[in-house]
């Protein structure tokens, strides 16, 4: 029989977020699944965590069925009794932060300084959404006929439907939760196949606070499961907007399929981010950002920095640079619940062996490994971060997003030149730009610049903030989640003309008589 982490004295926090060595992944007001039994599986040793059973398309039908039902209810609330409540759920995530940091950095396998902030990122987005609430607003307008008001009104879509993946198995449901609540829809879930106690822990939260206001818990459904399961969200057109975070390749299926079904959809896919370090740069700056920007989390954010374009007066210097700060940390990678570490495991061997094969498809094409480039020989999935030099910026192995801690430096010559290779890719995620010249600042976010949906300055090209729009252009998807109006994706427009005169002039003066 195997023996689950849960039962070890080293996770009891496990437990205090009411987890059992036995879970149900389904919730719709109550607990139920009918599908097969699971193992969630710990990436830094390979043991099993705990048992999940996932759920059923039956399971889906039942579950959807509820979260319409309860949609009802919510729909009436007034938006400020809505973000009271999302408050409330922010307060709750708060009152288990550490535990769900840990559980997320046990899961997914970032380090849990990560992983608490991924869950801080669910508590800010629970405050701002807090605050929209008092202020979601429309516009009124002039009418061209006397005794005629023209205004807007935004009302809530019905249910909102997300699929999340494994590298956020907590932020990005809440950036959707969050904002579709306090817009007034139902929200059902199903999250990465392999982070589904994630996905309870942070639903049972959640459910506390909906039980302790007597409303109905199906208003944040869960369904755990694998492709069975999210067909049954994609196809259904039950589900009025479908937020889908993950791969290009898999989020083109999807965008079609809901588009064909004439569903909403929020996609938020692949990166392929670049720091351009220009030769008036403080490398003092870039070093650190472009350390953390390539490392963290492995490797295996969206935003995660694999282009690091460098002016050639500084390129030998800053892969200098680079390899000395690489060696600097080799000895802190490990466990991501210890204290100590700074890069934790890849979180699966399947993005063991993309990181192997890539690397030799790199090498292949002319590429040289300055630093890393081995599987380490130890229990769980670790690698060596890399840094690859010596590829054209146009090879397919660099044009090609790896969810690996690969980081490809290429020589330019100037920026016109970098930002050309920034903008050389399919993806449109996240992008920087280390200069002191506030004339390349300003080209660089203009409309000659950068082509992506972040665009930053000075800073790396993962670690955005929550009051800022998320998501980019091309085939990352277009998407926009978390702060500034991504809130209106979560509702319709209605365009209201009201006629309070005795009269019924036409628009554009038209006589009909």
């Amino acid at each position: 029989m195997a023996s689950y982490l849960i039962n070890e004295p080293k996770y009891a926090f496990l437990k205090e977020l009411g987890l059992q060595e036995e879970n149900a992944g389904v919730f719709y007001g109550k607990w139920a699944a009918s599908g097969p039994v699971v193992d969630s599986i710990a990436p830094a040793n390979n043991k099993p965590i705990a048992k999940v059973q996932n759920g059923t398309p039956e399971d889906w039908d039942k579950a959807m069925v509820a979260t319409q039902e309860a949609y009802k209810t919510w729909r009436t609330l007034p938006a400020p009794k809505r973000g009271e409540i999302v408050r409330q759920i922010g307060d709750k995530l708060r009152s288990q932060l550490q535990n769900l940091g840990k559980l997320v950095s046990l899961e997914m396998g970032k380090i849990q300084a990560e992983g608490v902030g991924e869950v801080q990122e669910y508590v800010d987005i629970c405050d701002f959404a807090t605050g929209l609430s008092r202020s979601l607003a429309g516009q009124v307008l002039p009418s061209e006929r006397p005794g005629h008001a023209l205004l807007e009104q935004w009302n809530p879509l019905g249910v909102v439907g997300v699929i999340s993946a494994f590298n956020f198995p907590c932020a990005v449901y809440g950036w959707n939760n969050a904002l579709a609540l306090v817009c007034g829809n139902s929200v059902i879930w199903k999250p990465a196949p392999s982070t589904p106690l994630t996905a309870i822990a942070t639903i049972k939260l959640v459910a506390k606070v909906l039980e302790e206001n007597k409303l109905p818990g199906a208003l944040c459904s869960l369904v755990c499961g694998e492709g069975d399961v999210g067909q049954s969200m994609v196809k259904d057109k039950r589900v009025n907007l479908v937020s889908f975070t993950g791969s290009t390749e898999v989020g083109r299926i999807v965008g079609q399929q809901v588009q064909g079904r004439f569903g909403k959809v929020l996609l938020e896919l692949g990166g392929n981010n670049a720091i351009i370090v220009n030769d008036d740069a403080d490398l003092n700056m870039v070093i650190p950002a472009a350390v953390f920007a390539a490392v963290g989390t492995a490797g295996q954010r969206c935003t995660t920095t694999r282009r690091l374009l460098v002016h050639e007066s500084v390129f030998d210097e800053v892969v200098d640079r680079m390899k000395r700060a690489y060696a600097q940390f080799e000895a802190r990678i490990g466990d991501p619940l210890e204290a100590n570490t700074i890069v934790g495991p890849l979180h699966n061997d399947v993005g063991v062996m993309k990181y192997k094969s890539t690397i030799a498809e790199a090498v292949a094409n002319g590429g040289k490994i300055e630093y890393g480039g081995k599987i380490l020989e130890r229990e769980g999935n670790f690698v060596l971060p890399t840094i690859i030099t010596g590829l054209k910026a146009d090879s397919p192995v660099v044009l090609r997003e790896t969810f690996a801690p690969i980081l490809y430096v290429i020589k330019v010559k100037n920026l016109d030149e970098a930002i050309q290779v920034n903008n050389n890719v399919a993806q449109g995620l996240s992008s920087s730009l280390f200069t002191n010249n506030i004339q390349n600042v300003f080209k660089w976010i203009g409309p000659e610049g950068s082509d992506c949906g972040i665009v930053n300055v000075n800073i790396p090209t993962s670690g955005a903030e929550i009051g800022g729009a998320f998501g980019g252009e091309k085939e990352t998807g277009g998407g926009r989640e978390s702060g500034s109006d991504s809130w209106k994706q979560y509702m319709r427009r209605s365009t209201c003309t009201i006629n309070y005169s005795k009269e019924l002039p036409l628009a554009q003066g038209i006589k009909f008589e």
